[in-house]
């Protein structure tokens, strides 16, 4: 499979590199981390640049997963029209972008926040741009299980910027997102099963089967909404988040049921969709209720 030819690059195909959709929830989830550990005060120098800092090493490591996936990438339908496969963008234009983009995030977490927060961003970085892209996501149907951990670091990216510290309740943020993942991707993977199973990527539902991974779904959603109740249980939040994150993850729980009992599969994308507006509206309710408590 080979890459097309050179063609004329515009900047949002750098923009679309960085993978801005999942850049958004980190944003949100890493400023959550950022705000409740600084009781909504934090230092605003730390605060922007903490963030444009965090941000922009995960913008990295999307590159280096868009370099490393090319080939791949060219095999699905859902990934083939990205910059580096189309020619839009060559591979030496994108390492050299990736360079600069972990440069300067590099540099605003090492002058404006500390060193404990450069460390885990840069540790993050290797293990979701060249760990999990280049071997863990084709080793093993359990590849989200494990790689999910980068995506589920923001929120102690963000705490460890305001604390220097590594604290029991942001692992709590993270442990919230960890198990949010799997379910997240799981129903994608049922949606594009034929995709994957075309680029020999074993997600579950290629290795196991649909019928598999709905039960993985279903129980991994219930797994979430005990994980949320914990905050709560620890006296992180009060009754408002409790509602929400109630309310919310048995909404949730309804359409990975739905996806469960259904044979056509049509609930995969709605499971798949859900799913982003849920950890969004999780995390505002975190803030809203701290804000209210103070």
């Amino acid at each position: 499979m080979t890459v097309e030819a050179s063609k004329t690059t515009s900047w949002k195909h750098y923009l679309e590199l960085t993978k801005p959709g999942v850049q958004a929830l980190l944003f949100v989830s890493c400023m959550t981390g950022m705000l409740l550990a600084a009781d909504f005060y934090p230092p605003l120098e730390v605060l922007i640049f903490g963030l444009l800092g965090i941000s922009l090493l995960a913008a990295s490591s999307a590159v280096i997963n868009h370099i490393f996936d090319v080939e791949l990438d060219a095999l699905m339908k859902r990934t083939s029209s990205r910059p580096i496969v189309k020619g839009y963008i060559t591979k030496t234009k994108a390492i050299n972008f990736s360079i600069g983009l972990f440069v300067l995030g590099s540099s605003f977490l090492l002058y404006f926040t500390n060193l404990l927060t450069w460390v885990l961003t840069a540790l993050t970085f290797v293990f979701y741009g060249f760990i999990y892209t280049k071997y863990l996501k084709f080793m093993t149907s359990q590849n989200i299980v494990i790689g999910g951990l980068a995506g589920a670091m923001p929120p102690l990216l963000g705490w460890t910027a305001i604390t220097n510290t590594i604290e029991p309740n942001a692992l709590l943020l993270v442990l919230i997102i960890l198990v949010w993942t799997p379910p997240h991707f799981w129903a994608l993977a049922v949606h594009k099963v034929e995709d994957y199973k075309e680029a020999k990527v074993p997600m579950l539902p290629v290795q196991k089967g649909i019928a598999f991974t709905k039960q993985h779904i279903l129980l991994y959603t219930i797994l979430l909404i005990v994980a949320t109740v914990l905050p709560f249980s620890v006296g992180m939040f009060g009754y408002f988040y409790l509602s929400v994150a109630t309310l919310s993850g048995l909404i949730f729980l309804y359409y990975s049921m739905a996806l469960y009992r259904d044979k056509e599969n049509k609930k995969a994308m709605p499971v798949f969709l859900y799913s982003i507006w849920y950890l969004a509206l999780l995390f505002s309710a975190m803030l809203i209720d701290s804000f209210l408590s103070l």
